[in-house]
């Protein structure tokens, strides 16, 4: 029931302010469901594949998707993926913790400034 609920609240967040995988699920699933920081990211990212069809298409009925710029984010983002999981095999579990806390205060700071 506790996956079902951060899907349901990332899906809402993800829709409403492009945000959910990493700031929704990951933590959510640290927190309430005990995994562990690799297995809350490589889920998140399996995760958000889903969600992403489901809001491409809901946003294309709506005529909001670009998909000329969407290649030219999301392809070099695919391979700051592979880059980016690779380092994080490397990271100890701690230091990659604490970065990502870093990461959310910074970015929540920065909205409401």
């Amino acid at each position: 029931m506790r996956l079902v609920l951060i899907g349901l609240a990332a899906g809402f967040l993800g829709a409403l302010f492009g945000v959910g995988g990493g700031i929704v699920i990951v933590p959510a699933l640290v927190v309430l469901c005990g995994f562990a920081t690799r297995q809350a990211a490589a889920t998140s990212l399996t995760a958000i594949l889903v969600t992403a069809a489901a809001g491409t298409v809901t946003y294309a009925v709506h005529g909001d998707v670009k998909p000329g710029a969407a290649a030219i984010v999301g392809i070099p983002a695919m391979f700051g993926v592979m880059v980016g999981t690779a380092a994080q095999q490397r990271i100890p579990v701690r230091q990659l913790t604490y970065a990502f806390a870093v990461l959310l205060v910074a970015v929540g700071i920065r909205l409401l400034l």
